[in-house]
């Protein structure tokens, strides 16, 4: 019979997992914090219903009108003078620029002609009107 000494000289082949489980929880939590501030807010716009319309290309000059007659220019509030501003500067780099307008339903009329009037006036040639598919 073979007497065991105190000296154990095996390697240890378990692995813990429990830290191993408490560092991927600290890290879940900590992307679950920090994931609402990489998230771009919406605009919340009631787009009228249309059964046709066609899907236009992705655009410099995003452009939404709530249906308070604000106006929010590539996911930024701004006036009319920066509309303005940013649809010349989109005109200079590229002739062909396309507006692409999403005006809230409850908009007056009179608030879209007239958005479309600055952007027209400062070159744009092209513009798509957004609408909710039927």
């Amino acid at each position: 019979m073979a007497m065991k000494t105190g000296q154990d000289n095996d390697a240890i082949a378990d692995i813990n997992v429990v830290p191993l489980v408490d560092i991927i929880l600290v890290v879940l939590i900590i992307f679950m914090v920090t994931a609402p501030m990489f998230i771009k807010p919406t605009i919340n716009v009631n787009l009228p219903k249309a059964a046709s319309g066609d899907q236009t290309a992705p655009s410099k000059l995003n452009i939404a009108l709530t249906a308070d007659g604000r106006i929010n220019l590539n996911g930024t509030f701004v006036n009319e003078d920066a509309v303005k501003a940013k649809a010349l500067e989109e005109v200079q780099k590229n002739s062909e620029v396309q507006a692409i307008i999403s005006a809230d339903k409850d908009t007056p009329h009179g608030k879209v002609v007239n958005l479309l009037d600055i952007v027209k006036t400062a070159g744009v040639k092209k513009f798509a009107i957004s609408i909710d598919k039927k």
